[in-house]
């Protein structure tokens, strides 16, 4: 595996679609006045000393992007074409104007169709004035390299759509999956730390339960591993991370981890 220089892991947001609270809801959890229950659309933000990358374009991009204070963004790395994934990229304007350059975008031909669809003004022939300026970059199975960053993507099943989880040197991030087949786990095997979807408790057609991740991050014997994409229906953060196994928690919005 290509070398990976010490990156900074920042969570953006580890809410599932709805966000946390979720309109017009009453429960323990959307009512909680905890920081921890407070959940912007799932995202990552990926820092080198030279590079920064963002593992999605929430709803709630804008938003996550001056909280952190992200003055340069060199890429945009895509999961699939689910809304809450994609639904912010119009406003990488701002990097477009500031840092005088197209935004380099990372996934696979469904996702780009996606893009595609969802923002035709931006590709099309004749652009309107201020439309993003986006170079997509089609990617495989096959390891890459952004900057300084190398990145192996994962395959991880959705139901029956296929998800692009990125494996960043010791680091990797899977969201929406409900099934990792055993020829892509061994691209996570000797990971230190795993992030993994964890909706609520319940089963779900198409996600991780909390137990099912519990139990995907032990089988691969990861030393730390952090849920996230969690909805309002796993409960209050306090109390499900006081019932985690040791070196087993909720990731949290502004959550910052360094490998």
């Amino acid at each position: 595996m290509q070398h990976c220089p010490p990156l900074k892991i920042t969570f953006l947001g580890t809410g599932t679609s709805s966000g946390v609270p979720m309109i017009a809801c009453d429960c323990e959890v959307c009512t909680s006045p905890a920081k921890e229950d407070k959940r912007l659309r799932s995202s990552i933000l990926v820092q080198s000393e030279d590079t920064t990358l963002v593992v999605d374009t929430t709803p709630d991009f804008r938003m996550q992007m001056l909280r952190e204070n992200v003055k340069t963004l060199d890429a945009v790395l895509f999961t699939h074409p689910h809304k809450d994934h994609i639904a912010g990229l119009d406003d990488v304007r701002a990097y477009n104007f500031f840092q005088e350059q197209a935004m380099q975008i990372y996934a696979n031909q469904m996702t780009i169709d996606g893009l595609m669809r969802e923002f035709a003004y931006a590709f099309a022939d004749k652009k309107y004035p201020g439309v993003p300026n986006l170079e997509l970059n089609t990617i495989n199975l096959e390891p890459f390299i952004i900057g300084d960053i190398p990145v192996t993507p994962v395959l991880v099943w959705h139901l029956k759509m296929p998800v692009y989880g990125f494996r960043f040197g010791k680091f990797t991030y899977i969201t929406d999956a409900n099934m990792i087949e055993e020829s892509e786990m061994e691209k996570i095997w000797g990971s230190e730390v795993l992030v993994l979807n964890a909706l609520r408790k319940e089963k779900h057609i198409s996600h991780y339960n909390l137990n099912e991740a519990v139990h995907m991050v032990d089988k691969l014997q990861i030393q730390k591993g952090y849920f996230t994409h969690i909805s309002h229906q796993l409960g209050r953060h306090a109390e499900v991370e006081s019932l985690l196994p040791e070196n087993r928690h909720l990731a949290y919005d502004g959550l910052v981890i360094h490998v």
